[in-house]
């Protein structure tokens, strides 16, 4: 897009999470700044299975100006404190990954040194005992805390999610247009997307375009032909299959990821139903035996059909190209272990939103977007490779694949750094912290070899204090929490609005 007019329309292909979420935040920023369109048609359905989240999402609402529990009643959401991994390292066995700190850091040497020195001092006591959100999620409680002490996100209906998002980016002035895309048009001359030609034959000009077209990636890759980098030779799950359920039992504050032979499953609690699914590998496992296996441990009434997914987990090579970028699915997919994809939607959108342009597209901008986008993605892709790689499992094929295939150098390197020194380093503002690593890598098996000698400066005493401080804080701090189930209904309950 080289000429220097003032950008003026912007058109976002596609709705569901993506396309709601780049609407609700453009519209809310721009307002008549831009003349912004969302052209989708009901005859295409959304992937709609991200209904777990992670902690930015909460920034996220905060910035668009949302009401917690307005947004929680309308999306039927529950709290979530993190992610129960079941059956990763071996089977039956269960490991926890939270949202919050453990224990406290030293500005010298992170928390975990003077765990590991108190176990060689006869200290017994888990390091999952140091963490005050994984105790509150087993214990099944939860309450907003003051200065923000209990780290959480959300568990959430992705459908309810874009209708109410949709909502606000309507009433901020963006104007939503049904039909299906037939064919993508580019200008002759610059190469860039000029319209979208509708099967009714509308056509919708613009300026810039917003890809929100899910796996099919209708204007980044059918029209621009970006690229994809294929990353299944480190994810080699590429099949899903998700089905609801109704609620047998009060819903629990964080998701569960419960490994099988050929991949895992998930449960995600909501408000009025459970969301139940298993990833797994097609080399390994049938659909048929996969949707057989996924419905025969479901519990509860099943709402809705299983809907089938096929996946590669990878990145385009460009998320913006030339007047369009990127957003969601069709930027590239990373499959749903930690809860990432609305977070990669999240990111790309308040990226493009610093960076758009007021007339000619910098290519500049352009250049450090995809930059910023693939790091992003290449350190989440690390992160789930890791809960892969990290296992005693040799119980199946698929598990032996895993435990033995070659992994990114950039992986590699964090792994012994932490089995020889126990120390983790946060990059580049990357999205998973310094402890996530840590209960993931101690989860997965990985104990170090070595730990900070700063801790070895601490007396017995002032040692036992210390861990047994952290610990008591921890204990007295979830006893006085309520529970779940009861927080929920009270501040956000969808049913106690619909009986009101």
């Amino acid at each position: 897009m080289n000429s220097n007019k003032p950008l003026k329309r912007v058109v976002i292909a596609g709705g569901g999470t993506a396309g709601w979420m780049a609407a609700a935040a453009l519209a809310r920023t721009f307002g008549d700044v831009i003349d912004l369109t969302l052209v989708e048609s009901e005859m295409i359905g959304t992937v709609g299975v991200g209904e777990a989240t992670i902690p930015p999402l909460i920034v996220y609402n905060r910035l668009l100006g949302i009401n917690e529990a307005d947004f929680m009643r309308s999306t039927q959401a529950t709290f979530k404190l993190g992610i129960e991994f079941e059956n990763w390292k071996v089977d039956g066995e269960k490991y926890f990954h939270s949202f919050g700190q453990t224990g406290r850091d030293h500005w010298s040497a992170g928390f975990q040194h003077f765990w590991l020195h108190g176990l060689t001092k006869g200290h017994t006591a888990s390091y999952d005992d140091y963490c005050l959100e994984l105790q509150a999620a087993y214990a099944e409680k939860f309450a907003h805390l003051p200065d923000d002490r209990l780290n959480y996100a959300y568990h959430l209906d992705s459908s309810l999610y874009a209708a109410f998002l949709r909502k606000m980016a309507e009433d901020n002035g963006a104007r939503r247009v049904e039909g299906k895309i037939a064919e993508v048009e580019l200008d002759g001359e610059r190469g860039d997307i000029a319209a979208l030609k509708l099967e009714s034959g509308e056509r919708l000009e613009g300026d810039f375009f917003v890809d929100c077209t899910g796996f099919r990636a209708l204007l980044i890759e059918g029209a621009l032909h970006v690229g994809f980098d294929d990353w299944t030779h480190w994810l080699p799950c590429d099949r899903a299959i998700a089905v609801q359920t109704a609620s047998v039992r009060p819903p629990l504050p964080y998701t569960r990821a419960i490994a099988h032979d050929a991949g895992w499953q998930w449960r995600i609690p909501l408000q009025h139903r459970q969301g139940n699914g298993i990833v797994y590998c097609s080399r390994y496992l049938s659909e048929d035996e996969a949707a057989e296996r996924l419905l025969s441990s479901v519990e509860g009434e099943q709402l809705t059909k299983p809907n089938f997914l096929r996946f590669t987990t990878g990145a385009r090579r460009k998320q913006w190209h030339r007047n369009c970028v990127a957003v969601g699915l069709s930027s590239g997919f990373m499959e749903p272990l930690e809860s990432t994809s609305i977070h990669l939607i999240q990111r790309a959108v308040l990226r493009l939103i610093r960076m758009l342009p007021g007339g000619a597209v910098s290519q500049r901008d352009i250049d450090e977007f995809n930059d910023q986008q693939l790091t992003d993605m290449v350190q989440i892709r690390d992160f789930l490779v890791l809960h892969y790689k990290a296992t005693e499992r040799g119980d199946s094929p698929f598990w032996r694949q895993c435990r033995d295939m070659e992994i990114p150098d950039t992986l590699r390197h964090k792994i012994e750094l932490f089995r020889e020194t126990g120390r983790v380093f946060r990059k580049n503002e990357e999205l998973f912290v310094e402890n996530s690593w840590i209960q993931v890598m101690l989860g997965q098996g990985i104990m170090p070899e070595a730990y900070h000698p700063i801790a070895a400066k601490l007396t017995d005493q002032e040692l036992a204090g210390m861990l047994d401080g952290i610990r008591q804080s921890v204990t007295k701090t979830v006893e006085s929490l309520p529970s779940h189930e009861a927080y929920v209904a009270r501040f956000c309950g969808a049913k106690q609005s619909e009986s009101a």
